[in-house]
């Protein structure tokens, strides 16, 4: 499918599919705009995905936030001592710092993480990029810890990093829409690792889904 298809879909908030590269994490991630996301999505990442469902935030919104990625917290901590701190990740195994943030439940979840508890979290976020004072209404409206994990998109998207959090918000941002999407690895149950790209495809095509891969995506970017 071409990327206009999965902009269309984005749109009308449906799920698009991004796979990174096989010389990066090798995985495919469901993703769709936080703006339209309602508890039958988070049922179906959940049953259909199965990995860690994740927020993707962009850059100038967590600078607005005031966010910082997790690893960079941890390390300025007081409360960490120098051995602790040593479990730290600087870069993962597949070359990238980790995206990771804080996490988050909207003030009106109870738990937390039920479908409808984290569809809400996930939709209230999304309001923020329109927001004229956004850290005031995060910090009157979320609370953490959370089960809302946030990630922080690196600043120049894919001419800094070419992740699952940069691909999706760089979609969203081509779709014209606010550059926060909910993101889930899509995890295979008879291997016990992440779904094959030939696994994912066929699912992809049984449910009309765009597939999105990276490179192509990355490539796109540069001249566009």
């Amino acid at each position: 499918m071409t990327f206009d298809s999965a902009l269309s879909s984005l749109k009308q908030g449906e799920f698009v599919m991004i796979h990174d590269s096989d010389g990066r994490e090798n995985e495919i991630d469901m993703v769709v705009a936080a703006e339209f996301v309602t508890p039958e999505h988070i049922v179906r990442m959940r049953k259909h995905a199965g990995g860690l469902l994740c927020l993707a935030i962009d850059n100038s919104l967590a600078e607005k936030l005031q966010l910082k990625y997790m690893h960079n917290m941890l390390s300025a901590s007081n409360e960490l001592d120098e051995e602790s701190k040593k479990m730290i990740m600087g870069t993962a195994p597949y070359g990238d710092h980790p995206t990771f943030s804080i996490s988050i439940n909207h003030k009106q979840t109870y738990t937390g993480i039920t479908d409808r508890d984290r569809a809400l979290t996930i939709k209230e976020m999304s309001t923020l990029y329109k927001n004229e004072n956004p850290k005031q209404y995060f910090n009157s409206t979320f609370k953490t810890p959370g089960h809302v994990p946030l990630l922080i998109a690196s600043n120049g998207l894919l001419s800094s990093r070419t992740g699952h959090t940069e691909m999706s918000v760089y979609l969203a941002q081509l779709a014209n829409l606010s550059p926060i999407t909910a993101i889930c690895e899509m995890m295979d149950s008879e291997t016990y690792s992440a779904l094959s790209v030939d696994k994912a495809e066929k699912y992809a095509k049984e449910n009309a889904i765009p597939f999105i891969d990276g490179k192509e995506l990355l490539e796109f970017s540069k001249v566009n």
